[in-house]
Parts: structure tokens; C-alpha cells; sequence
């Protein structure tokens, strides 16, 4: 009877470190979330432009105005570079 009891307390033991192994495993591989890349300090928006949603991209910045335009901003400077005013779709 004895010997059964320290089995148990080996398996248990043995169980306990195994769970700690796995939970420092899964901590140490979660991937770390990535910064949001840098806004230009100049970054102004033209007058009545209230921002929806902010796209990064190789050398631009898209914002995506409340009423529906697209404004394509150089990523370095800032500056407009083109404003997208979409089609409005088709009610059928």
C-alpha cells in the first residue's frame, strides 16, 4: 500500500510539472504584437475630414473619411498626394 502511495504522488508531481511545462511553452511562443507604425508629425487632414478607418502602406497613409472619400497622404511627409471619391453603388 505504501509504494501505491508514492506512485501517486510521483504521477502527480510528474503531472504538475508537465502542465507548467506546456503553459511556459505557449507563453514563450505567443507571438508579440507589432507596433503601429509612426504618423508623419505634419499630418493635417483637409478642413471637414473626420477619419473612419487608416490604412498603411509602402510609401502612403489611406484615411477613410466619414463622408466616404479616400485620401492618399505621403507616408514621409504627410502631404495630400490624392483624394479618391468613390462611385456611389447602384440601389437595385
Amino acid at each position: 500500500m505504501r509504494a501505491l502511495q508514492w506512485l501517486v504522488i510521483a504521477l502527480t508531481a510528474t503531472m504538475i510539472a508537465g502542465i507548467v511545462a506546456v503553459v511556459t511553452v505557449v507563453v514563450q511562443r505567443m507571438p508579440r504584437p507589432e507596433p503601429y507604425p509612426a504618423l508623419p508629425d505634419g499630418l493635417t487632414l483637409p478642413d471637414g475630414a473626420v477619419p473612419e478607418a487608416v490604412t498603411f502602406g509602402r510609401g502612403f497613409i489611406a484615411v477613410v473619411t466619414r463622408d466616404g472619400r479616400i485620401l492618399i497622404l505621403d507616408r514621409a511627409t504627410g502631404a495630400l498626394r490624392q483624394t479618391v471619391v468613390p462611385e456611389a453603388a447602384p440601389t437595385d
